[in-house]
Protein backbone atom coordinates (compact mmCIF):
# COMPACT_ATOMS: atom_id res chain seq x y z
CA UNK A 1 0.00 0.00 0.00
CA UNK A 2 3.05 2.50 0.66
CA UNK A 3 4.71 1.79 -2.37
CA UNK A 4 1.71 2.90 -4.13
CA UNK A 5 1.40 6.56 -2.48
CA UNK A 6 5.28 6.79 -2.86
CA UNK A 7 4.79 5.96 -6.98
CA UNK A 8 1.88 7.99 -6.86
CA UNK A 9 3.60 10.96 -5.06
CA UNK A 10 6.84 10.64 -7.53
CA UNK A 11 4.84 11.33 -10.71
CA UNK A 12 2.86 14.08 -9.41
CA UNK A 13 6.11 15.38 -8.27
CA UNK A 14 5.57 15.76 -4.22
CA UNK A 15 8.35 16.00 -2.25
CA UNK A 16 8.08 15.05 1.51
CA UNK A 17 6.23 12.78 3.24
CA UNK A 18 2.57 11.92 2.70
CA UNK A 19 1.80 11.59 6.57
CA UNK A 20 1.07 15.00 6.56
CA UNK A 21 -1.46 14.98 4.24
CA UNK A 22 -3.20 12.20 5.77
CA UNK A 23 -3.29 13.93 8.82
CA UNK A 24 -4.24 16.95 7.92
CA UNK A 25 -7.37 15.21 6.33
CA UNK A 26 -7.84 13.17 9.18
CA UNK A 27 -8.10 16.21 11.38
CA UNK A 28 -11.18 17.34 9.90
CA UNK A 29 -13.38 14.59 11.67
CA UNK A 30 -12.49 15.20 15.18
CA UNK A 31 -12.88 19.35 14.11
CA UNK A 32 -16.36 18.58 12.82
CA UNK A 33 -16.97 16.17 16.25
CA UNK A 34 -15.69 19.01 18.32
CA UNK A 35 -17.99 21.42 17.30
CA UNK A 36 -21.12 19.09 17.14
CA UNK A 37 -20.73 17.69 20.93
CA UNK A 38 -20.14 21.61 22.16
CA UNK A 39 -22.72 22.81 20.20
CA UNK A 40 -25.66 20.43 21.26
CA UNK A 41 -24.30 21.10 24.77
CA UNK A 42 -24.56 24.51 24.94
CA UNK A 43 -27.88 23.95 23.11
CA UNK A 44 -28.94 21.54 26.10
CA UNK A 45 -27.89 23.66 28.21
CA UNK A 46 -29.72 26.23 27.29
CA UNK A 47 -33.09 24.33 27.44
CA UNK A 48 -32.79 22.43 30.89
CA UNK A 49 -30.38 25.23 32.54
CA UNK A 50 -31.22 22.65 36.04
CA UNK A 51 -29.13 20.05 34.09
CA UNK A 52 -26.52 21.93 33.25
CA UNK A 53 -23.95 20.31 35.50
CA UNK A 54 -24.60 16.43 33.95
CA UNK A 55 -24.96 18.68 30.33
CA UNK A 56 -21.01 19.67 30.90
CA UNK A 57 -19.63 16.60 32.25
CA UNK A 58 -20.87 14.80 29.47
CA UNK A 59 -19.98 17.33 27.13
CA UNK A 60 -16.40 17.25 28.49
CA UNK A 61 -16.24 13.50 28.45
CA UNK A 62 -17.04 13.75 24.97
CA UNK A 63 -14.51 15.88 23.80
CA UNK A 64 -11.97 13.83 25.71
CA UNK A 65 -12.57 11.20 23.57
CA UNK A 66 -12.49 13.05 20.24
CA UNK A 67 -9.44 14.71 20.87
CA UNK A 68 -7.99 11.74 22.12
CA UNK A 69 -8.76 10.12 18.38
CA UNK A 70 -7.66 13.22 17.00
CA UNK A 71 -4.01 12.80 18.89
CA UNK A 72 -3.59 9.32 18.00
CA UNK A 73 -3.57 10.40 14.72
CA UNK A 74 -0.72 13.41 15.04
CA UNK A 75 1.24 10.23 16.53
CA UNK A 76 0.64 7.65 13.48
CA UNK A 77 1.45 10.40 11.38
CA UNK A 78 4.99 10.23 12.77
CA UNK A 79 5.01 6.62 12.65
CA UNK A 80 7.44 4.88 9.94
CA UNK A 81 5.71 1.80 8.36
Amino acid sequence: MSAAFETLAAASGIKGSLNTIGFGLAAIGPGIGVGIVFGNGVQAMARQPEAAGLIRTNMLLGFAVIEALALMGFVLAFANP
